[in-house]
């Protein structure tokens, strides 16, 4: 079975910014997700718990390496981008890297 590495991404905004914040990431993260070599697939999910949204993206990758091509050496750093601090509430310093196995 081959390898695929999961990357997961949180960050919360205030609810009130919930759709703002989707349409950003879907012009800034996500496109460069999908066009970095190497990734399998990109996923948005987001909760709204109150005055507070959690974000989660969650994109699969073929190998590490891949990974460094989108988030750079230091692959475990999350990627955050100068538009960010308009909405984000905090900025979690690291992202979750796991393997991940499918099955049917």
């Amino acid at each position: 079975m081959p390898q695929i590495i999961t990357r997961i991404w949180h960050g919360t905004t205030k609810a009130e910014h919930s759709d703002a914040y989707l349409t950003f990431l879907e012009e800034s993260g996500l496109t460069d997700y999908k066009n970095t070599e190497g990734n399998l697939s990109v996923e948005v999910s987001r909760k709204i718990e109150g005055d507070i949204c959690h974000f989660w993206t969650v994109t699969k990758w073929r190998s590490y390496e891949d990974i460094k091509k989108f988030a750079g050496e230091d692959y475990e750093k999350a990627k955050y981008y100068p538009e960010d601090a308009k909405y984000l509430l905090h900025y979690e310093e690291n992202v979750l890297h796991a393997e991940t196995f499918s099955y049917r």
